[in-house]
């Protein structure tokens, strides 16, 4: 049985109990508990966790967003089957994107900005310093949203953000790879490093590495499971 989602409805910069709801449920088809062909019913989903069926509702749409399920007419939501060619698609979109958004943030940030960027950093190596996986993949969102709007171009910052909902459950499992939280950070350093100091071409080549080994890291925490299961 599932547990009931918990959350402090007065911390705003928490996720809400949809985001919370989707976590868990990739987690799960992750680790095969919930394999391909899986059917999701949102009344029995409600129950399991303790919650209404909005979040429910909210959950499923992102996990179909993210292609781990597919909603299908009279069956509703069922367990996709994720192929390694089309995660790999994703991933190299995603890191093309970012990387230029690191390329143009490193050009058009203004000091206000650089400054946030570099103070969000600082937080997020006292995160990783206390192991809190959970806060750091929070504050990774908004480290990446902060290079998304720092490169002040409206079309790509609503592309990133499309994408970023896509791979949002894939980039979220990177966090369960052994080591991972420090290596994530130890490449936001040189993604910073580049920002700050108005080097765009080390910028876009950081955060293209950087996407690169975010896949790396999923791929190392059970694909095949996620592939071969069932």
């Amino acid at each position: 049985m599932g547990q009931p989602l918990r959350m402090d409805d007065g911390d705003s910069s928490r996720m809400t109990r949809g985001e919370m709801l989707s976590s868990t449920l990739a987690t799960e088809i992750f680790d095969g508990v919930l394999p391909p062909g899986t059917r999701l019913d949102e009344q029995g989903l409600a129950e399991r966790y303790g919650v209404s069926r909005t979040p429910v509702r909210e959950a499923l749409r992102q996990l179909a967003t993210s292609g781990l399920i597919e909603m299908r007419p009279r069956r509703g939501a069922v367990v996709a089957s994720v192929t390694r060619e089309r995660l790999s698609e994703l991933f190299v979109a995603m890191g093309e994107i970012e990387a230029t958004c690191a390329r143009l943030s490193a050009i058009s940030m203004n000091p206000l900005e650089r400054r946030r960027l570099h103070a969000l950093h600082q937080r997020m190596g006292e995160l990783v310093a206390q192991s809190l996986e959970e806060d750091y993949a929070q504050a990774n969102r908004a480290f990446h949203l902060t290079i998304y709007e720092g490169a002040h171009n409206p079309v790509l910052l609503d592309i990133a953000i499309g994408l970023r909902r896509r791979l949002d459950p894939f980039r979220r499992a990177q966090f369960r790879a052994p080591g991972r939280l420090v290596r994530s950070h130890a490449e936001h350093d040189s993604i910073v490093e580049a920002i700050l100091s108005g080097n765009s071409t080390d910028a876009h080549t950081a955060m293209l590495d950087h996407v690169h080994s975010v896949e790396d890291a999923f791929d190392q925490i059970k694909f095949e499971s996620l592939a071969n299961a069932g």
